[in-house]
């Protein structure tokens, strides 16, 4: 989910187990549900890897992303606090931080913190669950997409939706909210 793999990397149930601390079971286990979610692919041979995203794949989970998540902010907007608004505010400063440092695994982490964070608001589980589900399938594909990115700030679009929010304008954090969950995936689709 954070990009810590890269597309189409080779994955094997003894590292899995050696890196998270945990015997094969439990690894094996682990695979399965996430080969379940599309987070990563089994070959008919056995092999373990994440997938490589094509064009129309990317641009299918950018559509998700703008539904679920412009849904998910719209259901927070009335729940919406000063607290939350600052809290939001600071993550965003650990996002300018990933920048700084060229840090594209703190990046993509504390991206989906700033957007979990808001979302949780919502109080829409379902919904939530099913938007982190698409994060998990896109992961190593926000790596190498950052690394197009080569950015030197972080994403405008979240300051437009901390403005948003202290507005209660809602049309301008549904924009925002897809604006940013869409813009960087462009790049990789064209």
């Amino acid at each position: 989910m954070h990009g810590e793999v890269a597309p189409g990397q080779a994955l094997t149930l003894r590292g899995i187990g050696k890196e998270f601390g945990v015997s094969m079971t439990p690894a094996r286990e682990a695979v399965r549900r996430l080969v379940a979610e599309g987070a990563l692919f089994l070959s008919s041979s056995g092999r373990v890897s994440t997938p490589e995203l094509t064009h129309d794949r990317i641009e299918e989970l950018a559509a998700l992303r703008a539904l679920l998540e412009v849904e998910l902010a719209s259901r927070a907007l009335p729940r919406a606090h000063m607290a939350l608004i600052e809290r939001l505010q600071t993550i965003n400063g650990t996002v300018a931080e990933a920048v700084v440092k060229r840090d594209a695994v703190g990046y993509i982490r504390s991206n989906l913190e700033f957007h979990r964070t808001l979302y949780l608001r919502a109080q829409a589980p379902a919904i939530l669950a099913i938007a982190e589900t698409v994060w998990l399938q896109l992961g190593p594909t926000m790596r190498a997409l950052y690394g197009k990115l080569r950015r030197t700030e972080p994403p405008h679009y979240h300051k437009l939706i901390i403005a948003a929010l202290k507005a209660g304008d809602e049309p301008g954090l549904r924009l925002a909210v897809r604006s940013d969950v869409t813009q960087g995936l462009k790049l990789l689709i064209r």
